[in-house]
């Protein structure tokens, strides 16, 4: 399983518009094949900070949804990102 995590930075003031722009992928990523989870989500803390949270079933599908990756106007709205991906090799009820 493949797991991408991290957040995003935008303007405070954009992050709603942000997320609104974004709801068209994160459709389509949950209908995609492999896809186990995808969310987007404001930080309640945070105000210009998007919390990213993504589980594929592997590094395949996963970059058969990317293909070639976000829009250029979407990516030009973000200041700052840290995101990762994590491969998990056991996952255990807790």
């Amino acid at each position: 399983m493949i797991v991408i995590a991290g957040t995003l930075r935008v303007e405070a003031a954009e992050r709603d518009a942000y997320l609104s722009g974004c709801a068209e992928v994160i459709e389509q990523a949950r209908a995609a094949a492999g896809c186990l989870d995808f969310a987007l989500s404001p930080d309640p803390v945070e105000p210009g900070r998007i919390n990213v949270y993504e589980r594929w079933e592997s590094d395949e599908v996963l970059a058969r949804f990317r293909g070639e990756g976000p829009e250029a106007e979407q990516t030009a709205r973000v200041l700052d990102a840290e995101v990762s991906k994590y491969r998990i090799s056991a996952v255990e009820a807790p």
